[in-house]
């Protein structure tokens, strides 16, 4: 019984380290694509993408590791990775918000001259 406890304890790693590979892969190519051709400025989602990606990188925990002693569990990377995704979205939707109610404001409306 407890061998296959064991088992599944590998398997379940085994399967957690290449979902994060995975992640790393299409989120950090997805976003250093968003990046690329959108430009960097202003912020888009590849942004927050290429973070998420960088956050979940096994490669990463190992340097944290190695370099600063810090050492992350997978569910620590993974919810890291999460919350860039989400505060990424939350940023963009409330900046975009922002930039549509400014660009309706009747005193940035008015024309220079039309006083």
């Amino acid at each position: 019984m407890e061998q296959t406890g064991a088992w599944v304890l590998k398997l379940g790693r085994a399967l957690g380290w290449l979902a994060a590979w995975a992640w790393t892969i299409i989120a950090g190519i997805g976003g250093l694509g968003l990046i690329i051709t959108l430009g960097p400025l202003p912020l888009t989602n590849g942004w927050f993408a290429l973070f998420s990606a960088i956050s979940a990188c096994p490669l990463t925990a190992w340097l944290l590791k190695k370099y600063a002693g810090v050492k992350l569990s997978g569910w620590a990377r993974f919810v890291i990775a999460v919350l860039f995704i989400a505060i990424g979205r939350l940023v963009l939707m409330l900046a975009i918000h922002n930039h549509a109610n400014a660009s309706a404001h009747p005193c940035l409306l008015r024309q220079s001259g039309s006083d």
